[in-house]
């Protein structure tokens, strides 16, 4: 098809970068590390870089190494994997030691380490004019700041208000009014004209509350009832008491689907907690999570979990259904697949093991071609059928 085509010419294209010296024409410095590229490939993709190569400082016959100061090296990566193949993870690898993150083991999703990553990233598409990775920066940022500390909401919403990003900054805006910081804590941290319009906000909010009387405190005692529920979940999980989660669900109402408890329990719990909560019934194993709109199974790709993505395939997981930004669980492990021949350069991912990932993207690719020869022989069998109506045959 098209486009299992535009897929394999984008993994031309990241290899091209992976390989290092291989054709390449344009050396970069950054951090003191050298990196290998090709200037047609990012001229064609980057209308700042068609310019910087247009001009004497950066043409053929200026020679040399071309040094690069305004982001660091793991950006600047990011950057280009992004212009080789139109795809890219602005995550942190898991459990890998960074410095703005003390915690040990920490899965990098919504750390201060995975916010300045992307704030680092969003900068960086700016100033190399790749909109696009601009706008799956922000969209990222989105999705992490309802569940990021409130000293990283307000850094998300400096960067809002230096990008001109009015949905970011109006989202973070929201988060801090509510966070309760009394003026003199914000004004530590944010310009006095921020912490003025925070200040409006919650004026605002305030005599929206006094005129919604006793219907707002009733929907704030229901939505403290749900948090708890969920919190009673996660510790049942955690302690691999499905059986209490049953009750849950049977006598409280509690939906799994909602509070997202299977893709707690595949990020968090063992294969034998999935396996016996996919049992239930309760829980849609396609469900897709908030606005980036990951799976269950998205998340055991980013894993590179066997046991998960055995489990959630065998119970009908989809490795065809795609994110907000069009990307399946198949194309988080040829990425991941792709990114593992880093590994000389890029340090953090030397943690994955190559054979599960090997055998997590058999798996999924597996599924994907059975679910390609079904949808197959549907159409080929809806095409005889019309033929026979056309032909008048009943």
């Amino acid at each position: 098809s098209s486009e299992e085509s535009l897929r394999s010419l984008s993994l031309d294209y990241l290899n091209l970068l992976i390989n290092g010296q291989a054709f390449s024409d344009v050396t970069f410095s950054v951090e003191g590390r050298l990196v290998n590229a090709h200037r047609c490939i990012l001229a064609a993709r980057s209308l700042y870089f068609r310019k910087f190569f247009s001009s004497t400082e950066g043409s053929p016959r200026s020679g040399g190494v071309i040094p690069v100061n305004s982001v660091g090296y793991e950006v600047f990566l990011l950057v280009l994997q992004f212009l080789y193949s139109g795809q890219v993870s602005i995550v942190p690898q898991k459990h890998e030691p960074r410095a703005n993150c003390g915690e040990r083991g920490c899965w990098h999703t919504h750390c201060s380490s995975a916010v300045d990553l992307a704030l680092d990233t969003l900068s960086a598409a700016r100033s190399f004019g790749v909109e696009q990775l601009v706008y799956i920066t922000q969209k990222q940022l989105a999705s992490m700041v309802e569940k990021v500390s409130i000293e990283d909401v307000m850094k998300v919403l400096i960067a809002s208000r230096k990008q001109e990003m009015p949905q970011l900054w109006t989202t973070c805006s929201h988060l801090v009014a509510k966070s309760g910081l009394p003026p003199e804590i914000l004004a530590k941290h944010l310009p006095i004209e921020v912490v003025a319009k925070i200040e409006e906000l919650r004026l605002k909010s305030t005599i929206a509350m006094a005129a919604a009387g006793p219907r707002h405190h009733q929907s704030s005692a229901m939505a403290e009832l749900e948090d708890q529920k969920i919190r009673r979940m996660r510790r049942a999980l955690d302690s691999s008491d499905v059986e209490l989660v049953k009750l849950m669900v049977m006598g409280e109402g509690l939906n799994l689907d909602d509070s997202l408890a299977l893709h707690y329990a595949v990020e968090n719990c063992s294969r034998e907690v999935v396996k016996s909560l996919l049992e239930l019934g309760a829980a849609d194993v396609n469900f897709a999570a908030g606005p980036v709109g990951k799976t269950p199974l998205h998340i055991a790709a980013e894993m590179v979990c066997p046991d998960m993505v055995a489990v959630l395939l065998d119970h009908h997981a989809d490795p065809t259904v795609r994110t907000a930004e069009g990307v399946t669980p198949l194309d988080i492990l040829r990425s991941l697949t792709s990114d593992f021949l880093f590994k000389g350069a890029v340090p953090w991912l030397t943690h994955i093991e190559p054979n599960k990932l090997r055998l997590c993207l058999e798996l999924v690719q597996s599924a994907a071609m059975v679910i390609s020869r079904e949808e197959a022989a549907r159409m080929t069998t809806m095409g005889n059928n019309n033929v026979y109506l056309n032909l008048g045959v009943y």
